[in-house]
């Protein structure tokens, strides 16, 4: 899935001791030029957003004061329907440990939903960590995140963590309800063959699609 020299240095990220390798976006389909973000716009502490999938709903909340960067970022792809009818296409489980591991979903290949990438916010900037149920952005290694997201299942993962000279994923929020359902994503059948580099057999048979992204109460 990854076709760029960031590579090696994906890899470097890997979580020690697990078998899933660490999140990623997509080399994006440049048929159709990215749009240009909207104009950030002030965001309350605590953000909201339901995901209706196929598979049930999750339904998030987003911590806008300790990684604001990353939360406007994601609030912006809701708030534009940018992750309407996207998928969640990538269930990374640990060896060993079928239901350990993240979920990943989001834009994938689309450029025409793509927003411009944004500046990167350490955990050990924001204080947040990556442990059960928290959401995190895929980036790759030469560029900052923009529309692929992964949440953690089933224990912390400290290796997606900052740390030193590491950068680490940016940690911007967790799920207060529907865990059912991200496990579910989690136990999805993958296909042995699919997928490049490090998402190798990581690819979700049947991608559980995003029916709706919204902000919620």
């Amino acid at each position: 899935m990854i076709r760029t020299s960031a590579l090696p240095i994906l890899l470097a990220l890997a979580a020690a001791g697990c078998g899933e390798a660490p999140p990623a976006s997509p080399p994006l389909d440049d048929s159709a030029p990215a749009r240009q973000a909207a104009r950030p716009t002030p965001l309350p502490d605590l953000v909201r957003v339901r995901l209706d999938t196929e598979a049930g709903p999750i339904l998030l909340a987003l911590d806008a004061r300790r990684a604001p960067v990353t939360t406007a970022n994601f609030v912006r792809y809701v708030d534009q329907r940018r992750f309407d009818g996207t998928y969640f296409y990538r269930a990374a489980r640990t060896r060993g440990a079928d239901r350990r591991g993240f979920v990943q979903g989001g834009i994938r290949h689309s450029a025409r939903k793509a927003l411009p990438p944004i500046a990167h916010e350490p955990t050990t900037a924001t204080g947040l960590r990556h442990v059960d149920g928290t959401i995190s952005m895929a980036r790759a290694a030469s560029a900052g995140a923009m529309g692929d997201f992964f949440i953690i299942v089933g224990g912390a993962m400290p290796a997606m963590d900052a740390k030193g000279d590491t950068p680490g994923f940016a940690a911007f929020g967790r799920v207060e309800d529907g865990m059912d359902t991200v496990r579910r994503l989690l136990a999805a059948p993958t296909v042995a063959n699919a997928g490049r580099g490090p998402m190798r057999g990581q690819m979700i048979e049947k991608p559980v699609r995003i029916v709706r992204a919204r902000r919620t109460p």
